[in-house]
């Protein structure tokens, strides 16, 4: 995005310190706006539509995450740099709450910060401005409800499609396998992510059909990539389908109908949905073990019960959250917790993959540790069919 074309606005409840943040960024060539209240800070953001946005975390009224909970309500989709005097560690947890909000909380900048960490902030184009997503189709900046009328059309319409996310051999920086992440394309609202639809189609009873349509997509593309190599390919699934008696069996035929081998096929589930049911899930994960099938715990050390978890589960595949890759440039402990993750994960005998791996630092760290498998955005986003054909054909150092 051209400079001119970014807005950037600052709040902080110090006029000073807004104003010398506003003369630097305004220095760089970009336009500025500073504010000290919260009334005219939200008016901003609604009429003046900022691209990035510039917080400080510590003030009178309503505090910076109290103003970041308010952004994530508003599908506010700038650049956001969080900016305070506070310690490191407490930067960095209002970092991750914003990320787990869905912002975009792409830089922290401890007072006082130079104009070298500015300038690198402002460097980070934000999303377009004419809300394209980042496959490429029109997508609201404010999300009109979703129907259970408009999920069952979905369904009969066969309006979902799958894009694809590569995960690599640490070590070796090998392709490993895919994820297969699930995208609605609505003919008015455009894409639309599953953290809109996937609730919602569990609440109604619609989730089975959801699972089935994802399924047979992942397998049919799956067949005709990888199933003959030693590739694998990952198919999130609902805590609701732990409760489905035919899964597993219904999995293992369209898997044979596909000539696809069951150890190719990993299964996610996230660690929320396997506390919900501990009995119901170790019934399920032992039957699809049983199998073949692997079985991966999503999203590992943001429950309350992880360990429990990995005692009674029989689960394969530990899956870390992203946020701890993200912080690990610039925290020792979120370093410490992947490095903990894998030594106990390798004592258990599970593979270890890591996502949400953005930058060569943090994938050369989880090599040194021993990590199995890494993915995230610095490997490759999700990408579309065609895309990955032409990922797959070009050559990476």
């Amino acid at each position: 995005m051209d400079a001119e074309r970014q807005r950037v606005l600052i709040f902080d409840d110090e006029v000073s310190v807004g104003r010398s943040i506003e003369l630097m960024v305004r220095h760089n060539g970009r336009d500025a706006m500073a504010v000290t209240d919260a009334a005219s800070f939200f008016e901003a953001i609604l009429n003046w539509k900022p691209t990035h946005i510039i917080l400080d975390l510590v003030m009178p009224g309503m505090d910076g995450v109290e103003v970041l909970q308010s952004l994530a309500n508003l599908e506010c989709r700038a650049n956001i740099a969080i900016s305070s005097g506070v310690g490191k560690r407490v930067l960095s947890a209002a970092q991750r709450s914003a990320a787990e909000h869905g912002l975009r909380a792409v830089e922290v900048l401890p007072k006082p910060f130079t104009m070298r960490a500015l300038a690198d902030f402002l460097a980070i184009d934000p999303q377009p401005v004419d809300g394209r997503s980042e496959e490429g189709r029109l997508t609201p900046h404010v999300f009109d409800p979703i129907s259970a009328a408009d999920v069952q059309g979905a369904i009969e319409k066969r309006q979902l499609r799958l894009v694809y996310q590569p995960k690599i051999d640490c070590k070796t920086q090998m392709l490993r396998g895919f994820e297969a992440l699930a995208r609605w394309e609505h003919p008015e609202l455009g894409i639309i992510m599953p953290d809109r639809f996937i609730p919602l189609s569990e609440r109604i009873g619609l989730i089975g059909p959801i699972t089935d349509q994802v399924v047979d997509l992942a397998l049919s593309w799956f067949s005709g990539v990888g199933s003959t190599s030693q590739l694998s390919i990952s198919i999130n699934i609902s805590a609701k389908t732990l409760g489905h008696r035919e899964f597993p069996d219904d999995l293992e035929f369209k898997c044979r109908l596909a000539s696809i081998p069951t150890d190719r096929v990993i299964l996610e589930v996230t660690e929320t949905a396997a506390m919900d049911d501990e009995l119901l899930a170790l019934d399920m994960f032992t039957r699809l073990r049983m199998k073949g099938f692997q079985v991966s715990i999503d999203d590992f050390g943001i429950g309350n019960s992880s360990l429990a978890l990995l005692a009674r589960l029989p689960f394969s595949e530990i899956k870390v959250d992203m946020t701890f890759a993200m912080d690990a440039t610039k925290s020792n402990e979120a370093k410490a917790i992947i490095r903990s993750t894998v030594d106990l994960s390798h004592s258990l005998d599970l593979k270890v993959v890591t996502e949400g791996v953005e930058d060569r630092e943090t994938l050369e760290y989880l090599r040194e540790i021993g990590c199995d498998y890494a993915q995230g955005y610095y490997i490759a986003r999700p990408m579309s069919v065609a895309q990955v054909a032409k990922w797959m054909q070009t050559p990476r150092g």
